[in-house]
Order: structure tokens, then sequence, then C-alpha cells
């Protein structure tokens, strides 16, 4: 799909389905749904310096989990941060928004805008598209998403980049235990899943 397409098709993210079906008679698929994840330390720190400033396999794990199969959108910063031998991110179509039209890397897709890589990422009809960051992504994407996977941190730590602020629009659906797990490095984690109420 070209940008052009991918603009002309942004619409399409933003239409109800069903009310687009009943106005033609014809059957339309559904939009994809859009979720965020992230892991953020205190205060919301999610990266420091172009990098993710903690290592936790736990974490890395359940994110595939989560995203495996489904098209990932991304910023170009958090596309340099993802180390050389897990770009592309395998089993997922990489999407990555830069407004430098000369950026290309194998394996990922050049988007010009935000809404132009979700309508890139909902050209192959997936169920779900997720939006893994950056910070400025994340801000853009989080008034537009019907679930946020967050794994919250046991670290204190100094960063430049934040998770967004999750408001009373949202609600708690599924969450560990009061006991926090601890990551084979040492690093005390837990899971928090939110949807819209």
């Amino acid at each position: 799909m070209s940008e052009a397409d991918a603009s002309a098709a942004t619409a399409s993210w933003a239409t109800d389905a069903s009310t687009t079906a009943e106005a033609t008679g014809a059957s339309t698929p559904a939009a994809p749904k859009l979720g965020l994840i992230w892991a953020e330390a205190y205060r919301g720190v999610i990266g420091a310096g172009g990098v993710m400033p903690w290592h936790v396999p736990e974490d890395l794990a359940h994110f595939k989990a989560i995203t495996l199969g489904s098209p990932v959108v991304m910023g170009r910063k958090t596309w340099d941060s993802l180390p050389e031998r897990f770009r592309p991110l395998p089993g997922r179509a990489n999407i990555v928004v830069t407004r430098n039209e000369e950026w290309a890397a194998e394996g990922a897709t050049r988007a010009g805008s935000i809404d132009d890589g979700l309508a890139l990422a909902a050209a192959s009809d997936p169920e779900w598209v997720w939006g893994i960051g950056g910070g400025e992504l994340f801000a853009r994407l989080i008034d537009r998403a019907d679930r946020l996977e967050v794994t919250e941190l046991d670290l204190d730590i100094p960063g430049d980049a934040y998770a967004p602020s999750i408001d009373m629009s949202w609600r708690l659906v599924e969450a560990d235990g009061p006991a926090t797990h601890v990551s084979r490095t040492g690093v005390g984690y837990r899971f928090r899943r939110y949807a819209r109420p």
C-alpha cells in the first residue's frame, strides 16, 4: 500500500463499520482494535537516552505473547532502540512512523504519520494493532486505544521518556495479585491490563 493509499484509508479506521454496512447494504469488516503496550519504572519512566534502561526477560516474553501475529506501530526512535538482532520484530508487521521520507530499513514499512501507520496496519484486517512506543506515540494514541498492557517495574531510575497518564476513562480488568514477581535479573514487576468501561 502506498502512502497515498494509506492516507485515503485512514478514514476507515475511525468509521463505525456497522453504520457503513447499514448504509451500503454491504458487509464491512470491523476496524481492528488498538492496543498500547509498555513497561514503566516509577514516575512513568519508559526510556532514557534512547534505550530501555532495564532488562526484564519475563516482560519481553509477555510483550511477545501479546503482540505476536499482530502489526506493531512504533516511532523511529523506538525502532532504533531495538537490539539489531530483534529488528524487525519477528512474526509481526513492523511499521515505523517517521517524517523522514528517505528512511528505510529491512523488514520495516515506513509511515509518514501515525494515522498512516494505523491505516497500513489495518490493511491486513488484523484483530489487533499494537502501538509499542515511544512516549509521543503513546500520548497521541491513548485516547483512541481499546486496551492497555502495562508492566510496572519496581525501579527508581531517571529517564527522559514517559508513559501517558491512565485516567478514569480506563478500568483495570486484569492484574497480578498483591505480591510482586521478581525477575531472574532481580527486578520486581507486575502486569496490569486496562480496558474501556
